[in-house]
C-alpha cells in the first residue's frame, strides 16, 4: 500500500512537482487535501525552527506524516538579513517592496555576497530529520528578468551570469536552494520504502 505524506504548504505546482518524483512511493497530499485552512505561524529564531513549527503541526493535529520547507535570502553585508524575514522584511508581504528595501540598504556596498538557503523538517513515524540546501551567488545592483518571485531578480547564482529571475523554471529548479534540500529529501524517503 502506498503511504500518505503530507506536503505543508499550499503550493498545489510544489506539491504535484514532489509528487511526481515519489510517484509509486508516496501520495503527497498539499495542506488543502487534508482540510488545513490554518495559516500555520511561522515565530522560529530559524529557518529549522520554522520548518519544524509547520511539520510539527500538521502530525499533532492531522496524524499524517509530513515535511514541510522555510527558505530565505541571507545577505553576508547585512548580516545575513533578511533571512527568515525574507518573505515579509519590509513588514509586508510585498515581493517588490521587499526587493527594493534589500537594494536600498545594499547601496554603496562592494560586499555583495549572499546565499539562498532552505531547510526542509521531515517527521515521520515520530522522529523527525532536517534536509538542507544551500546555494551561493551575489546580488545584482539592479533587478533583471521577469521569471520567479521574490529576490529572484537581483539574485545571480555562483558561476552564471544570468538572475533567477532570467532562468527557466527547469533551469532553476535544476540548481536552486530548494532542489538541492528536495533531492536530499526524495533519496531518503526512497530509501526508506522496503524492498518488496
Amino acid at each position: 500500500m502506498i503511504k500518505e505524506l503530507v506536503f505543508a504548504t499550499n503550493n498545489k505546482h510544489k506539491t504535484e512537482e514532489v509528487g511526481k518524483l515519489l510517484l509509486n512511493e508516496y501520495k503527497v497530499l498539499n495542506l488543502s487535501d487534508i482540510g488545513c485552512t490554518v495559516d500555520i505561524p511561522e515565530t522560529g529564531d530559524t529557518f529549522e525552527e520554522n520548518a519544524f513549527l509547520k511539520s510539527s503541526y500538521v502530525v499533532e493535529n492531522y496524524q499524517l506524516d509530513c515535511f514541510a520547507d522555510d527558505s530565505g535570502l541571507e545577505i553576508e553585508a547585512l548580516n545575513n538579513e533578511p533571512g527568515i524575514y525574507s518573505a515579509r522584511y519590509s513588514g509586508q508581504k510585498d515581493d517588490q517592496v521587499n526587493l527594493k528595501l534589500v537594494l536600498q540598504k545594499m547601496e554603496g556596498l562592494s560586499n555583495r555576497k549572499a546565499r539562498f538557503k532552505t531547510v526542509i523538517s521531515l517527521i515521520q513515524e515520530k522522529k523527525n530529520y532536517f534536509f538542507e540546501g544551500v546555494i551561493n551567488g551575489y546580488i545584482r545592483e539592479n533587478p533583471i528578468g521577469d521569471q520567479g518571485f521574490g529576490y529572484d531578480p537581483i539574485f545571480v547564482p555562483e558561476g552564471y551570469e544570468q538572475s533567477f529571475a532570467q532562468m527557466s523554471m527547469e533551469q532553476k529548479n535544476q540548481i536552486s536552494h530548494r532542489a538541492i534540500a528536495m533531492r536530499k529529501l526524495i533519496a531518503f524517503l526512497k530509501e526508506q520504502q522496503p524492498v518488496l
